[in-house]
């Protein structure tokens, strides 16, 4: 996940994020009014850049998987041949599903260059890509023409957008006539967030500025798409924390080297933190369906 046009995010090593991580919350605390939503696109995609977030999430980014993928992309009907735009592409695994299964032209955007790089070497090794193509873009500020795109997907990305609304302006202008969108993100009752979470750390765990799905609607509405259908699969998210919450324990036990600048107790306290949300009923995951409005 990722998104900004403030410059080019840093390519981050495993030890570069060990480094990193610990001092997320103090970037957070310093970062400026003006410079906060540059702060944040900076940190998620150095943060999501690096390789050892597969340590702690080995099966992927999204909640529900390839599962979920498909079923989104039934609900706005990607078929061959249909031009898709993936925002927030990262390492391509959305993008490179609907080419090879559903046989769609796939264009993704990215803010980090890591990303985009290992996403472009894995259509190369799959024999995708002429097919699927990958570039470090901006969801609020696309460079695609207008009317470019059958389809716009945004996979567990929207939530750390710091301007959701420009985002969907920025969607509905790519689309062709009656084109779609499919959103699968995070939802959650903000007012049953605490401080903790609310900072940086907060983003790039993807939960600081998730919003109500009836807001994710709302957001969408008023950028001139109609929603035609949104579906909860919170048991996926609950499965993805559980997932999480086993890594951290599993990595803390092995004591590589390169983990030692991190703390995993603090890791363990948010993502128990986020578990309980959802287990409340406070948080979950949805797939939203819209179509342009004519």
């Amino acid at each position: 996940m990722s998104d900004s046009s403030s410059g080019k995010a840093p390519a981050t090593t495993t030890t570069g994020l060990a480094r990193l991580l610990p001092s997320i919350e103090a970037a957070s605390s310093a970062a400026s009014s003006t410079s906060h939503s540059s702060a944040i696109k900076s940190c998620c995609a150095a943060v999501y850049g690096s390789e050892l977030v597969a340590l702690f999430l080995p099966d992927g980014y999204h909640p529900g998987g390839s599962d979920l993928t498909r079923r989104l992309a039934d609900l706005v009907g990607v078929g061959r041949g249909a031009r898709v735009l993936d925002v927030g592409s990262g390492a391509g695994t959305t993008a490179l599903l609907l080419a090879e299964e559903r046989g769609a032209e796939v264009v993704g955007v990215d803010l980090g260059e890591a990303q985009v790089s290992r996403a472009r070497a894995a259509a190369e090794r799959r024999g995708l890509s002429h097919l699927v193509r990958f570039e470090v873009g901006d969801a609020e500020g696309l460079p695609f023409p207008d009317e470019s795109f059958d389809v716009v997907i945004s996979e567990c990305a929207f939530c750390t957008f710091p301007s959701k609304d420009v985002a969907s302006r920025e969607f509905a202008r790519v689309l062709r006539p009656s084109g779609r969108v499919g959103l699968s993100d995070i939802w959650l009752e903000p007012e049953r967030l605490d401080d903790e979470l609310r900072g940086l750390a907060g983003w790039v765990a993807c939960v600081a500025d998730a919003r109500p799905v009836a807001e994710l609607c709302r957001i969408l509405e008023a950028a001139g798409l109609e929603v035609t259908r949104a579906e909860r699969h919170d048991q996926a998210l609950a499965a993805t924390i559980g997932k999480v919450q086993a890594a951290i324990r599993a990595l803390k036990i092995i004591d590589l080297p390169i983990l030692r600048g991190l703390n995993f107790g603090r890791g363990l306290h948010l993502a128990n933190r986020a578990a309980t949300l959802v287990d409340d009923g406070d948080a979950g995951y949805v797939l939203v369906a819209a179509r342009r409005c004519p």
